[in-house]
């Protein structure tokens, strides 16, 4: 029988430990960093060199951890390249690199730190969940030895994997995820050999993780969702704010709307790289997200979400695409088509000519019909319905179905598809639909100013 006077405390735990358990509802926390980026060569720096930048850049990854934590959060994530940047050469980022094990090892660095060799980036993290009670959410660099008799092995005897770490409270690594779609420049890693979908059980729901470019491919994105059946995603990336994904806030709020999960998308910070735009998202719209061109300043999200979102009252429900498609009325195409470009993607554009009408545009399979009313049209802006339904091809490669009703930069046509800094045009309303060829259909509106409106459009 416990002391009476240790009862009280036992039972205190007890209760919290259930209450935990059972929670429907947690606190999450996303930091958009201004990472601290190493100076530019072609050679190795020496380890310690190494380390002392990565440790300048988790000083302020852990201040941001202990603000999170004192504020309830239960997890945070940081961004892809938050540690030690980019500019690297398959050679230069090698001092960077630990051997990050498989988690069945049940590891926990920060009281084990050399039980897989050295490993001070590991073990910082894992004393940083631990000595927080959080879980954190980290990107960094993996090597794995490799012999001859493998037909893949670099030449340097080695694979370096861009890689997203998550330790527990306890400072466990729970989970460990190799990027799989590379961005065109990161020519320092490799390829994992196979997809990885990576989950794990919380108290507050199934979580997944993958990182920055492989958002817009089937795996490990839409297996992680649809097959794995997460509750919740850990997106640590590097998004730079160019065509034709402007900007991350809206698309990673579309993303989470459509998919119907939450995303907890933490960017890296750096105006010169268009580089912002944080957040956290639930299928019902951002519950929180940051966008700041305008000065070089890291930045705390913090928000409360609901652990299961597909059984929350609050999250839309499922929708049937093909349905809606053909619900759509049927417009007339108009015969005043021409084409553009937007990010090297030949559009189909057709003018809005009128205060207000309705338009029908196909490109392939894809049909975009909108229907919409100006306050009032105006001869110094044009407006063009747009469709595109092909293979991406500029940074890799991926199918897009798009429409989209944009503004043109000047009353020349030929203009139509480059980037655009304002719109004076207010529409009263409009509608933009379209028969899409998948059920993966993520809504973004554009303001000016690119800032995001919550509630402004939905998925009907």
């Amino acid at each position: 029988m416990l002391p009476s006077q240790a009862l009280l405390p036992a039972v205190v735990f007890a209760l919290t430990a259930l209450q935990a358990l059972a929670s429907d509802t947690f606190i999450a926390a996303v930091y958009e960093h201004t990472v601290i980026l190493p100076d530019p060569t072609q050679e190795p720096v020496p380890p310690d060199n190494a380390l002392a930048l990565m440790n300048k850049n988790m000083d302020v990854l852990e201040g941001a951890i202990k603000e999170a934590a004192q504020k309830g959060a239960h997890i945070i994530v940081t961004p892809e390249d938050g540690i030690y940047g980019w500019r690297f050469t398959r050679e230069s980022i090698y001092p960077y690199l630990e051997d990050i094990p498989d988690p069945v090892v049940n590891w926990i660095p920060c009281t084990d730190p050399s039980r897989f060799g050295p490993a001070p980036v590991q073990e910082r993290l894992s004393c940083m969940a631990r000595n927080n009670s959080i879980y954190v959410v980290a990107n960094i660099g993996d090597k794995k030895p490799c012999s001859s008799s493998d037909p893949k092995c670099p030449g340097d005897g080695r694979y370096q994997y861009n890689t997203d770490v998550v330790f527990d409270p306890q400072g466990k690594l729970v989970a460990r995820y190799h990027k799989y779609n590379l961005f065109v420049v990161e020519s320092q890693f490799n390829y994992p050999k196979e997809p990885e979908a990576v989950t794990f059980e919380t108290p507050f729901g199934k979580f997944g993780i993958f990182t920055c470019f492989d958002i817009l491919f089937y795996e490990p994105a839409v297996v992680l969702v649809n097959k794995m059946q997460v509750d919740t995603v850990l997106f640590p990336t590097a998004w730079m704010n160019v065509l034709p994904f402007l900007t991350a806030v809206e698309f990673h709020s579309a993303w989470a709307m459509g998919m119907r999960v939450n995303v907890l998308a933490a960017n890296t910070h750096n105006t010169s790289m268009a580089m912002t735009g944080s957040g956290i998202y639930a299928p019902a719209g951002a519950r929180t997200y940051s966008y700041n061109i305008k000065t070089e300043d890291g930045h705390l999200l913090i928000a409360e979400l609901d652990a299961h979102p597909r059984l929350s009252p609050a999250s839309p429900p499922a929708v049937s695409w093909n349905s809606y498609a053909l619900s759509v009325e049927r417009f007339s195409q108009n015969d005043r088509e021409f084409t553009g470009i937007i990010f090297e993607d030949p559009f189909t554009f057709t003018e809005l000519t009128k205060p207000e009408g309705n338009l029908a545009l196909c490109q392939k399979d894809l049909c975009c019909h909108l229907t919409y009313k100006m306050a009032e049209k105006r001869d110094d802006e044009v407006y063009v319905l747009g469709a595109f339904d092909g293979l991406h091809v500029v940074e890799g490669q991926y199918y897009l179905q798009i429409c989209t009703l944009l503004k043109c930069p000047s009353t020349n046509l030929s203009t139509c598809g480059e980037p655009v800094e304002t719109a004076q045009t207010r529409f009263e309303m409009f509608s933009l639909s379209g028969t899409f060829g998948t059920s993966y259909v993520f809504p973004e509106v554009l303001y000016s100013g690119v800032q995001l409106a919550p509630g402004e459009f939905e998925v009907m």
